[in-house]
This record gives structure tokens, C-alpha cells and sequence, in this order.
């Protein structure tokens, strides 16, 4: 395996040397939409590397209701909290656009660290970076209109996925942004009218990236700075 082959970003991120402790324990799976990777008070086996889709990490109520904290895809892990020696989480964690990754278990990547300090480093620093992330969100679903947090989500499934043309449902838009489906058709509706999106049955395309940045304001863009800069692209 080599590492310049990788498309995940921490994995390309660690220093050769780290990458080489971990490498004969990395194993490529399919992950299909709604595979998922973490169930909250369930003991965990494996971290996830993702070389291609989107994953989302889910806060649950008791009462089963759920929204989406968090966005991950190529550029990050999960969960993140192993890095801290924990196999437990409270939160959901599944994939909701199909894609591969590299899991690794949890007891190779423990091993793997206490060998090699550099090796947590971008760890560590994602883990910060998916914190900011949260924040942003939890300011987007309090201050912004639902117009201004549909494109800063668009706009996160854009960076992850490369790709204009995306196979999303408007009901799982709906779940993961937390409104109902109608309000979520019609905060399309008005993107596409604007000639941002263009939103057919199960299909979102991009049309005008400039065009959501500016509608998303300030909920989009910090958190993706903060990646920039102590990750790089």
C-alpha cells in the first residue's frame, strides 16, 4: 500500500514513518449509504479512514429523535473520540452517500500511537477541527434562515464529494438538517429559483458555488479555514 495512493486526507497527512506502523493493519471496505459505523453505548472494534462518500454523526434524544452534529467524509476519521482510548460513543454515526474507506481496529491504532507521538498530531488536530465544525453548526441551526444552513450543508456535501451532482433524497435532506420535509422543498425551491441548485426527485445538482457561499454568509467557511490551516488540502 502506498501512501501517495491514498485519498484520505489524514491517512496522506501522517509522516511516511507513522503511515508505515499503521499500513499492514489497514483493510478497504465498500461503505453503502446508511452502513453504519457507530451506535450510541455500543462497543466499538473500528476507526474509519473514508476514501470517498459522506458520513454523518447523529446527536440521539432519548425519545429517538435525531440531527445531524457533524458532516464527515475523505478528509477526516471516525470516530474521533478513539484517539482519546475510548470504544464507546453516545452519538450515531452512519454513512449517508455510499463510498469506500479503510478501517483500521481500534487496538492497532492504540498500539500504533503509543509507539510514535507524531503519529496523533493530525488526529488531534482533526479532532479540533471537527469541534469547530459542531460549533458551526449548532450557530447555523440558531442564527441563520433555513435558506442560509441548506447552503452551508450543500456546500459541505460539495467539499466532500467533488462532484456537482449529488444522490441525496429530500426527506434524508429533512433528517439531517432537522426540519420537516416541506420546509426542506421548498428552501430548494428557492435556490433553484435563484439558479444556485438545480433539484430533481432523489438528485441535487450545484449550479452557482459562488452563489451558496454567499448565501451561507458566516455559518460556512470558518470551520474549513481551520482545516486548511493545521491539515492542509
Amino acid at each position: 500500500m502506498r501512501q501517495d495512493e491514498i485519498s484520505n486526507k489524514i491517512l496522506k497527512a501522517l509522516k511516511p514513518q507513522d503511515f508505515d506502523l499503521i499500513a499492514p493493519f489497514l483493510e478497504r471496505v465498500d461503505v453503502a449509504t446508511h452502513f453504519n459505523i457507530a451506535k450510541p453505548g455500543e462497543s466499538l472494534e473500528y476507526v474509519y479512514f473514508p476514501e470517498s462518500g459522506i458520513g454523518t454523526v447523529m446527536a440521539v434524544a432519548p425519545d429517538g429523535r435525531t440531527t445531524e452534529a457533524g458532516m464527515f467524509g475523505r478528509e477526516g476519521f471516525v470516530p474521533s473520540s478513539t484517539i482519546i482510548g475510548d470504544n464507546v460513543v453516545p452519538y450515531f454515526i452512519e454513512m449517508n452517500v455510499s463510498g469506500t474507506a479503510y478501517k483500521l481496529s481500534i487496538s492497532a491504532m492504540r498500539e500504533a500511537t503509543l509507539t510514535s507521538p507524531t503519529l496523533q498530531i493530525p488526529l488531534i488536530s482533526y479532532l479540533h477541527v471537527f469541534a469547530c465544525q459542531v460549533a458551526y453548526t449548532s450557530l447555523a441551526n440558531a442564527k441563520f434562515t433555513l435558506e442560509e444552513r441548506l447552503a452551508r450543508w450543500l456546500l459541505m456535501c460539495h467539499d466532500r464529494l467533488q462532484a456537482n451532482e449529488m444522490d441525496i433524497t429530500h426527506n434524508y435532506i429533512a433528517l439531517l438538517v432537522g426540519v420537516r420535509r416541506p420546509g426542506i422543498t421548498t428552501a430548494l425551491h428557492v435556490l433553484e429559483g435563484e439558479g444556485l441548485i438545480r433539484s430533481t426527485r432523489g438528485i441535487v445538482t450545484i449550479r452557482n458555488r459562488k452563489g451558496l457561499e454567499a448565501l451561507a454568509g458566516g455559518s460556512y467557511g470558518i470551520p474549513e479555514r481551520e482545516y486548511d490551516r493545521l491539515i492542509g488540502r
